[in-house]
C-alpha cells in the first residue's frame, strides 16, 4: 500500500468530503473515480471511513436492540423501581435510534450498504440455473444485472 496520494490535491479535496462522492452529480464524479482508481492510498482511506460508517450503524442498531430487550426484561419482571428502570432503557433506546439516524443521514453507509446487498443478489442471481433464471420479470432481471 502506498503512503501517499498520487494527487495531494484531489487527495485533500476529497478528505474534506470523507472520501464520499456520492453526493456528486454523475458528470462531476469522472475525475473522482479515476482518482480512487488510480490511487491505492484513497481508496484504502476511503474504504476504511466506509468500514467507521457501517460500524456506527451496526452498534447503534445492536445498542437499540440491547435497551429493547432490556425494557422487555425489566417490564416482565417488575423489578422495585420499575418506573425508574423503563424510562432509562426507553432513553437509551431512543438516544441510540437518533445516533443511528445521524449517522445513516450524514454518512453514505446506506448506500454501501445498498451497493454490497446488490452485488450479493447478483451474484445469487448468477449461479440460478438457466431455466430459473428465463422465468424471473424482465424488469427484476434488468435491475438485477444492469443490463
Amino acid at each position: 500500500m502506498t503512503s501517499a496520494c498520487v494527487d495531494p490535491v484531489v487527495g485533500k479535496i476529497l478528505a474534506g468530503w470523507r472520501y464520499d462522492i456520492s453526493s456528486l452529480a454523475p458528470e462531476m464524479r469522472g475525475d473522482y473515480e479515476a482518482h480512487f482508481a488510480a490511487c491505492a492510498y484513497c481508496r484504502s482511506r476511503q474504504r476504511l471511513h466506509r468500514l467507521i460508517d457501517v460500524g456506527l450503524i451496526i452498534l447503534a442498531s445492536v445498542s437499540a436492540g440491547v435497551f429493547l430487550i432490556a425494557f422487555a426484561v425489566i417490564h416482565y419482571w417488575a423489578p422495585r423501581h420499575t418506573l425508574i428502570l423503563e424510562l432509562i432503557a426507553c432513553g437509551g433506546f431512543v438516544l441510540s435510534a437518533l445516533i443511528w439516524l445521524i449517522v445513516a443521514l450524514a454518512t453514505p453507509a446506506p448506500t454501501t450498504m445498498v451497493d454490497v446487498a446488490r452485488l450479493g443478489v447478483r451474484h445469487v442471481h448468477d449461479r440460478l440455473p438457466a431455466e430459473i433464471r428465463e422465468r424471473l420479470p424482465e424488469e427484476l432481471r434488468v435491475k438485477l444485472t444492469g443490463s
